[in-house]
């Protein structure tokens, strides 16, 4: 008997709508989820380790996997090139496990393309008000990258419909008990499936 491959599960939010947060909850409470690592072309933030947070890779480096077709998707968004290799997402999802690969919309639309069986969920805070405050509260960005984020954001929301689900993250463990849910209910769907 073969191995039932995982599921992808594609997410995607705006800066600030606590998606990392969130996803951090549902992996703590479910050891069947492997982590997709984007690949990126902008320098490791402080505390951020290569490999976990994300595939660091000079610029250079990176033009030449997409020339060698080293992406399954990849895009650039903020001036920084980030993508989604091959070889890590196929290891994942033969390994059984479902996958969780956070991208933005342009990212989220290529790879249902590719993979028209991947789930998507689209997470947002309650309000831009709220958005606001949890970009300025990070302290992280320049208040002209903040606006720039709260632009981009608009435009991200503008695109939520075309996420299988939408997750409004008023808190962090409503949202993350929804996410769950949908996880729950997609694996409950490929047993079925698998078994007809």
């Amino acid at each position: 008997m073969t191995q039932k491959r995982g599921t992808l599960f594609v997410i995607s939010a705006p800066s600030g709508a606590g998606k990392r947060t969130v996803l951090q909850e549902v992996f703590k409470r479910d050891s069947n989820l492997a982590f997709g690592v984007s690949a990126t072309s902008r320098p490791p933030r402080r505390g951020e380790v290569d490999g976990r947070d994300y595939v660091f890779l000079e610029r250079d480096e990176f033009r030449r996997r997409i020339d060698e077709g080293g992406f399954v998707e990849w895009a650039e968004v903020h001036g920084n090139l980030y993508g989604t290799l091959h070889e890590q997402l196929d290891r994942h999802l033969a390994s059984g496990k479902d996958v969780i690969l956070e991208l933005d919309v342009q990212g989220m639309r290529s790879i249902k393309k590719l993979m028209p069986g991947a789930v998507s969920v689209f997470i947002m805070a309650p309000t831009f008000a709220e958005l606001a405050n949890r970009l300025r509260s990070r302290g992280t960005d320049a208040e002209e990258e903040i606006v720039l984020r709260l632009k981009n954001a608009r435009a991200e929301a503008a695109a939520r419909n075309e996420y299988d689900h939408i997750i409004v993250n008023k808190n962090v463990g409503d949202a993350a008990a929804a996410m769950e849910a949908i996880i729950r209910a997609q694996r409950r769907r490929a047993t079925k499936t698998t078994e007809e």
